[in-house]
């Protein structure tokens, strides 16, 4: 947003120095003592050189808050009295609009309900509520504050009642679950009467729900009621704690799981606030996005309670699908997270998770093999059920160091698990997430074995061309990631330079961006990495317009993936890092001209190679898992192609590529 002051937004939330032309602070989204933090307003853009965060104004907004980028925009856009044009409501929108406000407002007004109740009612809410908190659970005065914790009267009509009595509406009593109609009668009556309650709080700090534990000793009374799902409340959507938690999960570039609300709430008491809870439930794919906004690091801590460690295993297999590193905590025998931190300081709560936590790949293959003792056919199992797991990471790195641990700890032939894990995740993607899982596979497949044993287009020794001498042998490390960060950079950075070379004896004018796309398009890549995919099809579409995308265009871009990549390039200056890439030469330190002339192409070809050798590299694991004669046939029609465009490509790059 063109009109928002970064420095005016970003000042709200941080105190900001200014240094030069810039200002500095200490990050808020990491802990640190040097401010690394750097707003620059001539650029409106803000980057820390600790933690890698950077963006615009309403990126900022819309990482500190934990809030969606449209909640951010419109945020932002009202400080500045800015109005933002959506599509025209329907009156069925409308409706449900203003149906979702009035059941906020009731849960609001409940929630304060409870609390007062619970402070002043001197013959239930102080000697039953009170006393459960501060006795049972010694919580303190500040922490129930924090929370919001209060009761709901055991008589069973009195907050329904009450709550008529300052306005509030039947319909919205009944949709949010607070109360609850008889069939038989149509009494109302109150749905947590006679229950302490922990109001539940949606990111953005608003009631969505509540919990409610007894204070009945009646065993046939559950112990603790949730809200029902409402327009507002999907309790696969929340977690408990998260609104205090995030920012600590930022700072600390972790979260903690833990199980209950005691639980969380002990931990915050304790100076542990890192810590959100599924509230009983199993992990949901919405509750682990919602993490990983903060941060893709989970520490989920368990007691000493076997069954209940194995029955919750299951659900760890999504956080593992979507990407996030996962460790585990197992907490000394009698003790559950709510009576550990109640019983030690912060600093030894962190001391024992930082020397416990075990990856859960480990843990799990432990703890299902010591069931399994001896049994081959129990070992078998496990094995089956550790494959699946390790099949759910998308990373073929870690997949890859997960299949050494495991083959190392259950003694299982390492081949046999790649193979494994290779066709449980083929036969769980669709044609275009196979196509993609096919490549990477044989990426890491050919990083783990030195190459498959076909000996299709055998490499031919090292070229000695002036060429290969200036620039050297492309390093292992550069990855296509790699290759295809550096193009973007090339995009972003001089994207609408142009440059001159000599082709076929004449001296031909190219734009980077415009010579960058061409190549790309001639043989239809798209980057492995979708964030930069997605500034390449940018410039694709602009280019197509016979234009080139501005840098408002790119670093205000609704994608916030988008607008951190881009800051992160354009706001390098003096910072960038060289690539591995030209580590035996420094090509930025030529003329801007025939660094271009020299770079782009370099850097298209290695790509290319990189591309090539994937490609090659699945052709080959498809032969080797015995394709019909036919497929066989169309395998190496392609392999022969790619065969005489490695080299092509080695001519170009004046050495042989392997």
């Amino acid at each position: 947003m063109a009109a928002a002051n970064i420095v005016e937004v970003i000042g709200d939330y941080v105190t900001l120095k200014r240094k030069g032309a810039n200002y500095q602070a200490c990050c808020p989204f990491h802990n640190e003592k040097t401010p690394s933090f750097v707003v620059s307003p001539s650029k409106g853009l803000f980057k820390c050189f600790g933690c890698g965060k950077a963006g615009n104004a309403v990126t900022f907004v819309m990482e500190h808050e934990g809030i969606s980028y449209p909640e951010a925009l419109k945020a932002v856009a009202k400080r500045y009295g800015i109005e933002v044009k959506e599509r025209e409501m329907t009156e069925e929108d409308i409706r449900r609009n203003d149906n979702r406000e009035s059941m906020f407002a009731l849960n609001s007004w409940v929630s304060q309900y409870f609390i007062d109740y619970m402070h002043r009612d001197q013959a239930e809410g102080i000697p039953v509520g009170m006393s459960y908190f501060t006795s049972a659970r010694g919580f303190s005065a500040k922490t129930i504050e924090k929370f919001g914790l209060g009761m709901c009267p055991g008589k069973g009509d009195q907050m329904t009642a009450d709550a008529r009595k300052a306005g509030y509406k039947e319909e919205f009593l009944l949709a949010t679950g607070l109360t609850i109609k008889r069939e038989s009668d149509g009494r109302l009556y109150d749905r947590f009467r006679e229950r302490v309650m922990f109001p539940i709080h949606n990111i953005s700090g608003r009631v969505v729900g509540f919990g409610g534990r007894t204070m009945r000793t009646d065993k046939s009374v559950a112990k603790y009621q949730n809200s029902p799902e409402s327009e507002i409340y999907n309790k696969s959507r929340e977690l408990y704690g998260l609104f205090f938690a995030k920012k600590a999960i930022q700072q600390m570039d972790y979260a903690i799981m833990v199980e209950g609300y005691t639980d969380v709430i002990s931990m915050h008491q304790a100076g542990v606030e890192n810590v959100v809870a599924s509230s009983g439930t199993s992990l949901t794919v919405d509750q682990i996005r919602l993490i990983r906004r903060f941060t893709p690091n989970l520490t989920i801590i368990y007691d000493s309670d076997a069954a209940g460690i194995k029955a919750s295993l299951r659900g760890i297999d999504l956080v593992l699908h979507e990407g996030m590193n996962v460790r585990v905590v197992l907490l000394p025998d009698g003790d559950d997270p709510d009576s550990f931190a109640r019983s030690h300081s912060a600093t030894q709560v962190q001391e024992y998770i930082a020397q416990q936590a075990e990856n859960f790949i480990t843990f799990k293959a432990k703890l299902l093999l010591q069931e399994a003792a001896s049994d081959p056919i129990k070992r078998s199992e496990v094995t089956r059920n550790m494959i699946v797991s390790i099949a759910q990471i998308p990373d073929p790195v870690q997949r890859s160091m997960f299949i050494k641990e495991c083959s190392r700890i259950m003694d299982v032939d390492e081949n046999m698990l790649i193979s494994e894990v290779a066709r449980h995740r083929m036969m769980s993607l669709g044609d275009t997430e196979a196509e993609a899982f096919i490549r990477r596979q044989g990426q890491q497949q050919r990083r783990q074995s030195g190459g498959y044993q076909q000996n299709y287009g055998k490499p031919q020794p090292a070229g000695n061309s002036e060429e290969a001498t200036r620039f050297g042998e492309l390093p292992l490390s550069a990855s296509a990631e790699t290759l295809e960060r550096e193009i973007v950079y090339y995009l972003l950075k001089y994207g609408s330079h142009k440059y001159e070379r000599l082709e076929g004896g004449i001296v031909v004018e190219f734009q980077t961006a415009r010579e960058i796309v061409r190549e790309l398009d001639k043989d239809g890549i798209a980057f492995t990495n979708p964030t930069y995919d997605k500034i390449l099809t940018l410039f694709r579409n602009t280019l197509a317009e016979n234009r080139l995308p501005g840098q408002s265009e790119i670093v205000n871009n609704p994608d916030p993936d988008v607008c951190s990549v881009a800051v992160d390039i354009l706001t390098l200056d003096d910072n960038y890092a060289e690539s591995a890439i030209w580590s035996q030469r420094d090509i930025r330190a030529l003329s801007e001209s025939n660094m271009l002339a020299e770079g782009v192409p370099k850097l298209l070809w290695l790509y290319k190679s990189r591309m090539v050798l994937a490609r090659i590299a699945e052709l080959n694991a498809a032969l080797a898992s015995n394709p019909t004669e036919e497929e066989a046939e169309q395998l190496l029609i392609e392999l022969s192609r790619l065969n005489r465009l490695k080299v092509q490509i080695a001519n170009h790059l004046g050495r042989a590529i392997i």
